[in-house]
């Protein structure tokens, strides 16, 4: 929806630029002509103040601390839906009805399994690798394997390649970790919900029965929920700007897990757990706190601040009550980090120094106390996520495709090397 316009001037160069709003949030300001009208970019390092599409996914308001997922309360879809639901959600604009959600659900058991020469790329990394090494290589190796549903043209294939990506994602998850402890793969069981199939598929052997305790795959599902998208951030971007090539889905999302990958990214909860196992008791807590306004001191306090939000995140209230219950349920209520946290959230809370900073607890700052207590190991936070996040790639992979405006994605630069010279003989030099 168009308003009104700004004008902007430069050195007697002008130009009328669109105004643009959409159904919350600020105004943005289209530049899209900027450069046609007066030979002028725009300079916006890691793009903080340019909106680099329309979508109608998610909304985030940092400064107030929303999150909604196609208007919808990330706290109502974690309290009363399921990922799957929520997954249904992201993909098609509306909630499932009943129906609608037994066919999502059946659709998505059904692509589970994995091509049965897929474990053989396992055989050929070492056990030590990193699991989202693993990933991101046997992520992209699917376009190897369904041929009929890269083709992006059409919505068919680009439906079944969504699928199968939400189904096949935990599938290869718990293979990458099984091959990293060591322990044989365990076959997905279509009967069994999202959550429960992928812990069974995780921690299940073959030498004894497993039951899901069904608190801590609520647990699971919840995370999942929390993680599925967060708006265009960079892994999202990095899928966008994959696809925007004509690439295949398989190839994007692998795009999308190695930017994941980044500690900056996706490694923010085993950052935060390293944390507060360094700060070790309650005691020493000051300390750290001292620590972390010191400007000459390179200690942060990891799992406080956020790039978008300035409030409280909405996910980190529901990811404290999440780590209670799996405490609770695996027999780790009294987990001396969890004291730490609870603690070091109060102080950090109530004083000026980070108040005035808005560094309030994010979503990471509990997720690592809590997928530890779930029994995964730090190298598999980030493969959890991945997981996750995977149907808001794939949503926001689906709606830039449909989208008529889309275009290869280029970004300018701001050039600052050496100016025009001639090519002098290597005798002359």
């Amino acid at each position: 929806m168009l308003a009104k316009s700004a004008l902007v001037a430069v050195d007697g160069l002008s130009a009328e630029l669109q105004l643009r709003s959409g159904t919350i949030g600020p105004q943005v300001v289209d530049i899209g002509s900027l450069y046609k009208q007066t030979q002028m970019f725009t300079y916006d390092p890691g793009f903080t103040s340019t909106a680099s599409c329309e979508s109608s996914i998610t909304y985030i308001d940092g400064d107030a601390g929303v999150l909604l997922h196609r208007g919808y309360p990330i706290e109502q879809l974690a309290e009363h839906g399921d990922f799957l639901e929520v997954c249904y959600l992201l993909l098609y604009g509306e909630l499932p009805t009943k129906a609608r959600k037994a066919d999502f659900d059946y659709r998505v058991a059904r692509h589970t399994m994995v091509h049965e020469q897929m474990p053989r790329f396992f055989s050929g990394f070492r056990r030590d690798a990193h699991p989202m090494a693993v990933m991101c290589g046997c992520v992209g190796a699917l376009s190897a394997f369904y041929h009929h549903s890269t083709d992006i043209t059409d919505p068919h294939q680009r439906m079944v390649a969504s699928l199968r990506m939400i189904a096949k994602m935990p599938t290869l998850a718990a293979m990458a970790y099984k091959y990293h402890v060591g322990q044989p793969f365990v076959y997905p069981q279509n009967d069994l919900d999202y959550a429960s199939n992928f812990l069974r598929m995780c921690f299940a052997v073959p030498c004894e029965d497993y039951v899901v305790n069904p608190v801590l795959s609520r647990a699971m599902d919840r995370i999942f929920i929390l993680h599925a998208d967060h708006e265009q951030n960079a892994s999202t971007s990095t899928v966008r700007l994959a696809g925007s090539s004509g690439a295949n889905p398989f190839a994007c999302i692998a795009a999308g897990i190695a930017c994941l990958w980044g500690p900056a990214h996706g490694g923010a909860n085993e950052a935060a757990l390293n944390m507060l196992t360094e700060i070790g008791t309650v005691d020493r807590i000051p300390e750290f706190i001292a620590r972390a306004k010191d400007k000459n001191d390179p200690f942060r306090l990891m799992g406080f601040g956020h790039r978008v939000y300035k409030n409280y995140d909405p996910r980190a209230r529901i990811m404290q009550k999440t780590m209670y219950e799996v405490l609770e349920a695996t027999g780790q209520r009294d987990e001396p980090l969890m004291r730490i946290a609870i603690v070091l959230e109060k102080i950090a809370l109530n004083d000026p120094y980070f108040i005035e900073k808005k560094l309030y607890p994010n979503v990471d700052f509990y997720s690592g106390i809590t997928l530890r207590a779930l029994g995964f190991p730090t190298t598999m936070f980030t493969v959890l996520f991945a997981l996750a996040r995977t149907v808001g790639w794939v949503a926001q992979w689906n709606e830039m495709i449909e989208d008529p405006q889309q275009r290869i994605g280029r970004p300018r630069q701001l050039y600052i090397g050496e100016p025009l010279r001639d090519y002098l003989p290597i005798s002359k030099r």
